[in-house]
């Protein structure tokens, strides 16, 4: 905090500031062919200022913290910041509260070496005998000080830790996932034994024809369906510029699914306060089906006339607000349960490179990928290549198109990353499948 009031007050009443402040370590251990071939670590501080200046508003970061170095910092970012145009809609910065919460952090975690991860990475490669292993485990702790030239202070730490990876055969590959901010709570022999057995599996996959199937989707597909909902619809930017499928107060989901955001819950991974420093709370954004909530910062909170929900990050003012500590409410059944429930359909273990192709319906179209299934009369008869969807992701979940929710709920990896979702797996009604792999 020392750090970030000196950069303020070298500001002064030179004009309006906010300023961040990271340090802390990251550490990745990379594997391939079964072997660890890269372990790499990086420690250090990084300084984020936004200044505004009668309405002219500019961010820069460094991480040069050299008393010197700084002093030359914040009077370029000033000059800078003169020449810009006027940001009519500039919010101002954050008003002091009292507000806090609970860090998400562990020690032991944020202490991890080379060995720790090379144990997840071991116990990973071991449960895929004879096939070719390949992915990463990487640990993250990092303190976080904000302050702002109203006063307003605050500060916390997280930990993050992931394993990731795919085994292969010399025709399949199956993948597995896992991520908590305890290192501790990994478990690579089974998010290995996931991925081998998905990739054992797949070994003599056949084509079948696109069309409309009912679906098993794992909670890797239902996070990318989650992140695109949040990224693309419930977030207030896209709404206020009438780009959203969000209409609030309507039921436009199955009354079986609900999402909310909540970086106080004991399971999220991440920070309690934006980029902004305002202090985050639980929000549901689709209440048993019912679109409730759209995440804000500053600037569209303004625009709408509400507080914001703390969800600002840098560039938010491009792209939209986001919520990142996503849930699904978890379900009762057993995933098992869920397949045998199906007549005819597919089992999708996950998606790849997902793109948006109508953002107003959110029509969406990408290709599964490392495990995909055929379902016949309640059982899996074999694993099929992958296929092309082009799907409204809001149809995919609306009203009557929710069969059943998994009871699997966990940290899923997403198109747009992970330590994001938290969600079990779901049995859709129908998904339209265009094409293979190739179009």
């Amino acid at each position: 905090m020392d750090l970030a009031t000196r950069v303020v007050d070298l500001v002064g009443d030179r004009g309006e500031v906010e300023v961040s402040v990271v340090g802390g370590t990251s550490a990745l251990t990379r594997f391939a062919n079964s072997f660890i071939h890269q372990n790499v670590a990086e420690e250090g501080v990084a300084v984020s200022m936004r200044v505004a200046l009668d309405g002219r508003v500019l961010s820069s970061a460094t991480t040069n913290t050299d008393p010197e170095a700084l002093v030359g910092f914040v009077d370029g970012v000033l000059e800078a910041a003169a020449l810009q145009p006027s940001d009519l809609d500039w919010p101002g910065v954050t008003p002091p509260s009292g507000a806090g919460g609970e860090d998400h952090f562990d020690i032991a975690t944020a202490e991890a070496g080379p060995a720790a991860r090379a144990g997840q990475v071991a116990d990973f490669v071991a449960a895929g005998p004879g096939l070719r292993a390949a992915g990463y485990c990487e640990t993250v702790g990092h303190e976080i000080a904000f302050a702002n030239s109203l006063g307003h202070r605050v500060a916390g730490r997280y930990t993050a830790a992931t394993i990731d990876g795919i085994h292969q055969t010399d025709t399949s590959a199956g993948s597995g996932h896992a991520a908590s901010s305890r290192l501790g709570d990994l478990s690579g022999a089974a998010v290995g034994s996931l991925a081998a057995q998905r990739a054992l599996d797949s070994t003599d996959a056949y084509d079948v024809k696109p069309g409309e199937y009912e679906v098993v989707f794992a909670p890797e597909a239902v996070a990318s369906i989650v992140i695109f909902l949040a990224g693309y619809g419930l977030q207030a930017k896209a709404h206020l510029e009438g780009q959203s499928f969000a209409e609030l107060g309507t039921r436009q989901f199955d009354e079986s699914f609900s999402l909310f955001d909540d970086a106080t819950d004991p399971r999220a991974i991440g920070l309690w306060f934006d980029s902004e420093g305002t202090v985050r709370e639980r929000m549901a954004l689709v209440d048993q089906g019912v679109t409730s909530g759209l995440a804000h910062d500053r600037r569209t909170a303004q625009k709408a006339g509400v507080e914001s929900t703390g969800h600002a990050y840098p560039g938010s003012e491009v792209w939209g607000p986001m919520a990142d500590s996503l849930f699904v409410s978890n379900g009762t059944e057993e995933v098992d349960g869920l397949i045998r429930e199906v007549e005819r359909g597919l089992y999708v273990s996950t998606f790849n490179y997902c793109r948006v192709l109508e953002p107003k319906s959110l029509v969406v179209t990408g290709l599964t990928r490392n495990g995909t299934f055929m379902i016949e009369n309640g059982t899996i008869t074999g694993a099929v290549t992958n296929l092309r969807f082009t799907q409204s992701f809001v149809d995919g979940l609306q009203p009557g198109a929710v069969l059943g929710v998994g009871n699997d709920a966990r940290h899923a990896d997403s198109e747009f990353g992970a330590n994001i979702v938290f969600t079990p797996s779901l049995r859709l009604a129908s998904w339209a499948f265009t094409g293979g792999a190739a179009g």
